[in-house]
């Protein structure tokens, strides 16, 4: 027969996941943002050929795109990180991690990795589509 503490703490981790996704996460400031250097310079560049044009007037309540972006990735690495931290600390014995906990990590971090991924993908696309349409 199951052991009724195996089949409870599952369903806490459970319930703590599920906490964990539908709480809203915080937007990090752009100072936090790692990433190559060279692409903050083409984002200043491309900032700079707008203000060119006095006409359009960028909308306060646009979020930035570089902010969000970066957030994305840091939120992708921390899940990773936090995956592979808790997947060593079950390999070296330590009791107050369980197998689930750790099998529940690594799949968030591997679906966040995939997301991630998808999205470089169309972003890359849609370069691509730009970078082929005659001016």
């Amino acid at each position: 027969m199951v052991d009724r503490a195996d089949i409870n703490s599952v369903l806490s981790q459970l319930r703590q996941v599920r906490q964990q996704i539908q709480q809203p996460q915080e937007i990090d400031k752009l100072d936090k943002i790692s990433g190559p250097q060279h692409l903050a310079g083409e984002v200043d560049k491309v900032q700079n050929q707008a203000t060119n044009y006095p006409d359009i007037k960028a909308d306060p309540n646009v979020p930035n795109f570089q902010a969000m972006f970066g957030n994305a990735i840091n939120n992708v690495n921390s899940a990773q990180m936090h995956s592979a931290s808790l997947s060593k600390r079950f390999e070296k014995g330590d009791p107050r991690v369980d197998l689930p906990e750790v099998m529940i990590a690594a799949q968030k971090a591997s679906v966040s990795f995939d997301a991630m991924k998808e999205v470089r993908n169309k972003l890359v696309d849609a370069y691509k589509d730009i970078m082929n349409m005659p001016v």
